[in-house]
């Protein structure tokens, strides 16, 4: 990483200010989140796409359910791709299609027992990739490094919140918090 930034700063200076360094190392440490990840999935036999409907459902609270324009959005995800992730893990036995009780016209994605044994594993095995990621790091640069994020995101939620209000379109996207 030090070498990266290293070379942008002798190549160009002036493009390497902290935002784009602060960009460069978000990047790399996502890009190892990630990687940590996809070592985990194949051993649920999930796709990351499939891990990411399993954990949007459970982590939706009982009963564990969520309108398919609800969890596309929370994915950030089109409704067509959404819909093809759903049709493998319902062809699997993870999930459900049902009805929505309050609107004839929706359906509900729900997770099976089976499906929640799978995303609990899952989300456990991911949660303890991460952790081995990080298990260099003291608590308290654990604890900084967290915080200063939270700030960061707060403030640039904020900002959208505002532009999105002056071009009316609030409710457009999920705030960092959803994630």
């Amino acid at each position: 990483m030090e070498e990266l930034i290293a070379a942008w700063r002798d190549e160009l200076p002036d493009v390497l200010g902290p935002t784009m360094e602060l960009t460069k190392r978000v990047l790399v440490l996502a890009g190892e989140l990630n990687e940590a990840t996809r070592r985990e999935l194949p051993r649920f036999g999930l796709t990351p796409a499939e891990f990411d409907v399993l954990a949007a459902l459970r982590r939706s609270g009982a009963p564990y359910r969520l309108k398919a324009n609800e969890l596309s959005r929370s994915l950030l995800l089109s409704t067509g791709g959404t819909s093809n992730i759903v049709n493998r893990l319902v062809g699997r036995g993870l999930v459900c299609r049902e009805p929505d009780p309050g609107d004839g016209r929706s359906t509900l994605v729900a997770l099976t027992d089976s499906g929640m044994k799978v995303a609990e594993a899952a989300v456990r095995a991911n949660s303890a990739a991460h952790a081995d990621v990080f298990a260099d790091l003291p608590p308290e640069v654990t604890r900084a490094a967290t915080d200063v994020l939270r700030e960061v995101f707060a403030i640039i939620d904020r900002s959208r919140t505002t532009e999105r209000r002056h071009r009316g379109q609030v409710g457009q996207r999920p705030s960092a918090d959803k994630i």
